[in-house]
């Protein structure tokens, strides 16, 4: 009989509830739900099929280890959890797969990767696309100098999110839980977190790293009623001298993107979700074009996990080094702008039937800066307020 891999699933809600749509499947053949820990269980919309199934149900992580044990364990907890749940569950003999970002506090890192070290147990932090293999097949292709010398990057997503998204959860758009833990929750620590690590990644000097972050400077705006940002334009230096343009925003009418150009001296790679097929594309310059499947809508992290811990080896791509400076990032935005300014009342508006804010002419002008690999005050945008620039250690 093949072994199966047990699973311990932290945080039933939310994005939980995809991880859940996977476990239940009665045909899965690697993987068995020894339990799930959250606190109100029943605002799952599988709570009902886990009675039925009789999984237990754990109102702490602590609990279960009590009476239980697992080969993985899935962290997908607020933020401000996420280095307290995976230290236990490493403790407690798990690998894990943590949900992005990994965590906005540099201390906690320190604190994840020290636990790894110490107990054996890996930790990958579930930022989808850097598991499938059409990224993957890029990034050993970047490495070999297939494509030349990186030159600049840029991504653009906007997202239109309404009220009921900020009121989700307690820690929704807050810089720290009431208890002081970081939390830094935005658009580009959570939502979007997902495009700017990709930049990151695929410029990153080995498969199991991402850039260093060398210099930042951010433009971060709210028009939503939240302590951090739903809007934000960054441009990021990297020590591997490569410029990466990072543009988001909730407070927008149509949803556009997630879209990405990726420059090289031989090729360019673009990516466009809303294109259809919504292929990766290598557009070599001497006319040749190339094609990846889209890397977005997977659980390829998951089926990662369960290989490695079926091979009894750590040979995770995407685990602690790689996210690093994405939350390096995150915290070098709020260094570069302290105080998120809001954008003029003039040019907010609410959608009653949507319950959305948006802001009057945002999204135009953040694909224009995207076009011009610029920030908003580069292109003397009347509302923009540039922040400054951090060096970043």
């Amino acid at each position: 009989m093949r072994r199966k891999v047990s699973i311990v699933l932290v945080g039933a809600s939310g994005y939980g509830h995809i991880y859940l749509q996977e476990l239940l499947q009665e045909e899965n053949e690697q993987m068995v739900l020894a339990g799930v820990v959250d606190i109100s269980p029943e605002r799952s919309k599988y709570y009902q099929e886990l009675l039925d199934r009789k999984i237990p149900i754990y109102g702490s992580l602590e609990k279960f280890y009590e009476e239980n044990k697992a080969d993985l364990a899935i962290i997908s907890t607020p933020i401000h959890l996420h280095k307290e749940h995976s230290c236990l569950a490493m403790n407690h003999g798990s690998d894990v797969l943590c949900e992005k970002p990994l965590t906005t506090n540099l201390e906690d890192i320190k604190k994840m990767k020290e636990t790894s070290e110490a107990t054996g147990r890996f930790l990958a932090v579930g930022f989808n696309w850097s598991f499938t293999d059409s990224v993957q097949q890029l990034k050993k292709r970047i490495l070999a100098g297939e494509f030349g010398q990186a030159k600049r990057f840029k991504s653009l997503t906007l997202w239109p999110r309404n009220l009921d998204y900020y009121n989700r959860s307690a820690w929704a758009g807050k810089r720290a839980s009431p208890s002081g833990e970081i939390i830094l929750d935005s658009i580009a620590s959570n939502a979007t977190a997902h495009h700017l690590h990709h930049m990151l990644y695929l410029a990153g000097k080995a498969i199991d790293q991402s850039a260093s972050l060398a210099e930042l400077t951010a433009e971060l705006y709210r028009a939503n009623e939240i302590e951090t940002f739903d809007t934000c334009a960054v441009k990021i230096k990297t020590q591997e001298n490569i410029d990466i343009f990072y543009y988001a925003s909730h407070a927008v009418e149509e949803s556009k993107g997630p879209r990405y150009v990726l420059e090289f001296e031989k090729a360019t790679i673009r990516f466009d979700q809303n294109e259809d097929p919504s292929d990766i594309v290598v557009q070599w310059d001497d006319g040749k074009k190339e094609r990846y499947p889209d890397p977005s809508h997977t659980l390829e992290k998951l089926k990662v996990c369960v290989q490695a811990i079926l091979r009894e080896d750590h040979d995770i791509l995407c685990g602690i080094q790689a996210s690093t400076p994405h939350a390096k990032a995150i915290q070098a935005m709020h260094q570069s702008v302290p105080e998120i300014p809001e954008f003029p009342p003039a040019l907010v508006q609410y959608n009653e039937k949507e319950k959305r804010v948006s802001v009057e002419g945002l999204a135009e002008t953040l694909i224009e800066c995207y076009e011009k690999w610029s920030l908003p005050a580069d292109l003397n945008v009347k509302w923009s307020q540039p922040g400054k620039n951090v060096q970043v250690e």
